[in-house]
């Protein structure tokens, strides 16, 4: 990679990046109870689980407890009343999914959708880190997928985003890379095997390749576990410009796309309309937030329109856990 390629913004992402959106992440929330400009008020809050319950005594009956938390069988044995007392879980797995594939690599505007996926799983994971919950990740181009095993350590953030790094760093036009769809599935398959019960999924990734398949791995994630779809996006590639043709390069090399037929544009626009619609489908079948992250705009200010910034009060609580929220 030559030195202007590494420093043409936008392009490429470095670990300083990343690192440096630490900050960024206190002010972003996936909590289900948002303001009501945020895209996951609503009804998304009743699909949202809550951190899980574990037991931790038997006491006696106080006034003010709850009755429905009376053991009967121990109130009937010792002939007063006792009742169960459960402590919150402290921490909760929550999983990324990276998507830094070839199809990944493009931008017209701010930055390539690579990049912005880097940057918003930073983001994710940060925030995921900073409030106590346990991070982990898949990472996925079109050749592999590494995994990173949920713990709640900065070691483990700094090793996603150098993983997240290196498959972003290797993207690039004539480096012998061929597009592959179906590493979406195999990414999401790694995922489902890991999130079993309540944990946090949050996908991240154009979908390109989404398929029958890849709907019904969503649906049976849902079913246990909390998922958010990040959908980065390109303006340009659903809006093609009427010019002869279109100029992509890494910093390195150019290709031509020749768009300039009115017959290729509408049918590359109709293939990425298509698949849009598809994934922003699953908002209204499985419930489950898809939210359009644009690669021409900045990452961090568009999370924090979508998902609603934390009130700027003293003090954190518990409830403001990535995910976190009563039980739906």
């Amino acid at each position: 990679m030559t030195d202007a390629a590494e420093k043409m913004p936008g392009v490429y992402v470095d670990l300083d990046d990343l690192l440096a959106l630490e900050h960024r992440g206190r002010s972003v929330s996936f909590l289900p109870r948002q303001p009501v400009h945020s895209l996951l008020s609503g009804r998304f809050a009743s699909r949202m689980r809550g951190r899980g319950l574990n037991f931790e005594e038997i006491r006696d009956y106080r006034p003010g407890d709850d009755v429905r938390s009376i053991d009967w069988k121990v109130t009937a044995r010792l002939q007063k009343p006792h009742v169960r007392v459960f402590n919150e879980e402290r921490d909760r797995q929550s999983l990324l999914v990276v998507d830094q594939r070839l199809s990944m690599f493009f931008g017209s505007k701010l930055a390539m959708k690579s990049v912005t996926a880097a940057q918003a799983a930073a983001i994710a994971a940060w925030r995921i880190l900073g409030v106590g919950d346990r991070v982990g990740a898949i990472v996925f181009d079109d050749r592999s997928l590494v995994e990173f095993r949920p713990r709640r350590s900065r070691s483990t953030v700094l090793q996603i985003l150098t993983a997240i790094v290196s498959k972003n760093r290797a993207l690039g036009v004539g480096r012998g890379i061929a597009s592959v769809p179906s590493m979406l599935n195999e990414a999401l398959k790694q995922a489902q095997r890991r999130a079993l019960h309540d944990a946090a999924v949050i996908i991240i990734s154009d979908f390109d390749g989404a398929d029958d398949e890849t709907r019904s791995m969503i649906g049976v994630m849902t079913r246990h576990n909390n998922v958010v779809a990040l959908l980065v996006h390109d303006p340009q590639q659903s809006d093609l410009p009427a010019s002869a043709s279109m100029t992509v390069t890494d910093g390195e090399l150019q290709i031509q796309l020749e768009v300039g037929r009115e017959s290729v544009r509408k049918r590359l626009s109709e293939a990425t309309q298509e698949r849009l619609k598809g994934v922003l489908a699953w908002t209204q079948e499985f419930g489950v937030p898809v939210l359009p992250l644009s690669a021409a705009e900045d990452t961090s200010q568009q999370l924090r329109r979508l998902l609603g910034a934390l009130p700027m009060r003293g003090g954190r609580g518990r409830g403001h856990s990535v995910m976190g929220a009563a039980r739906g």
